[in-house]
């Protein structure tokens, strides 16, 4: 009987599948136990070095060497490399921050580092911003009835962001990226129609939750404004249209910088093209009003922001012949 892997059902169309389940049968019992560990752990494998890999399988490094030969690589790098370009998108950062913490650097440095890679990453978004595609997403806002923002990880937050900073100039706004996670949001995209619109954000690494309820979302016949890094983000088939930002992060996955600014200068859009964008700007100042720390007039009011009397600490003198323990 032939043998075969034990984790076959989890072979891709990876180079290192493919060598392992054509030359199992032939692979000597450590090498098979090799592959048996890397094809039930290869995404855990593709980040291994050769003596971490040959720890967790049980096997030597010279061993782990002569498997990457026997599968027809030129060493372990090579058998490596091609365990890595199946999760290159998810791998990517994990492999600049290995080969980043190698160097020596200062903390000033890196700090410094990363301020000249986010501006970098700030010039390129601007450069990708096209002047008809600014001027419809701003349209798709202005008109819409409703407005529902949503992204997931860090994009949630910034989802927030946006949401917080449109509320004055379109008639309803919400993120439905935070309470209640994707179930809720599925909960109010079912009520989705043609005259809502949704402003779905990703950015590598690609949040799957995100890009399925913009499915559902253009199902209902919702229009989509995608906010995402490249015209090969899988957000871009499903939008009405799609603004890019420049996210490279250094040593993490993404950076968030360039995606920020992106959502501020769309929202600035926005609020200069909006009707009676001043009025409510000073309706919407003057509402928070209570809520804002003044202290001067606080102080001269003898009163809380919400008009409560301010309640100064009592002073007690001390008592004479006595001490406090």
């Amino acid at each position: 009987m032939t043998q075969q892997p034990k984790n076959i059902s989890l072979q891709g169309a990876g180079a290192v599948a493919q060598a392992v389940g054509k030359l199992y049968p032939q692979l000597s019992k450590s090498h098979r136990k090799t592959a048996d560990y890397v094809l039930g752990n290869p995404f855990r494998a593709a980040t291994m070095t050769i003596d971490e890999l040959s720890e967790a399988a049980g096997i030597s490094v010279a061993t782990a060497n002569r498997f990457a030969h026997a599968l027809g690589f030129d060493g372990y790098a090579s058998f490596r490399a091609a365990l890595v370009s199946d999760f290159a998108t998810t791998l990517a950062p994990v492999e600049k921050l290995r080969e980043q913490v190698q160097r020596t650097a200062t903390s000033a440095e890196i700090m410094a580092a990363a301020f000249d890679s986010d501006i970098a990453n700030i010039e390129a978004t601007r450069r990708m911003l096209t002047p008809e595609h600014c001027e419809q997403a701003v349209d798709m806002i202005l008109s819409a009835q409703r407005i529902f923002i949503t992204g997931f990880g860090a994009s949630a937050y910034l989802s927030g962001l946006m949401a917080h900073t449109l509320e004055p100039y379109v008639r309803t706004v919400s993120s439905v990226a935070m309470a209640g996670g994707p179930s809720q949001a599925a909960r109010q995209f079912f009520k989705l129609d043609s005259d809502d619109l949704v402003i779905a954000m990703v950015f590598p690494r690609y949040a799957a939750d995100t890009v399925w309820l913009t499915q559902r979302a253009v199902e209902k016949g919702a229009r989509v404004i995608a906010l995402t890094d490249t015209p090969g983000s899988p957000l871009v088939p499903l939008a009405d249209v799609a603004l890019y930002a420049q996210t490279d992060g250094r040593l993490a996955p993404t950076s968030d910088a360039a995606a920020l600014i992106l959502i501020q200068a769309l929202c600035d859009a926005v609020a200069h093209r909006a009707r009676r964008s001043v009025q409510a700007a000073t309706q919407m100042a003057e509402f928070v009003l209570p809520w804002l720390y003044l202290a001067q007039q606080q102080q001269r009011a003898g009163t809380t922001p919400v008009g409560k009397p301010v309640r100064a600490a009592a002073k007690r003198a001390p008592t004479k012949g006595k001490t406090n323990a």
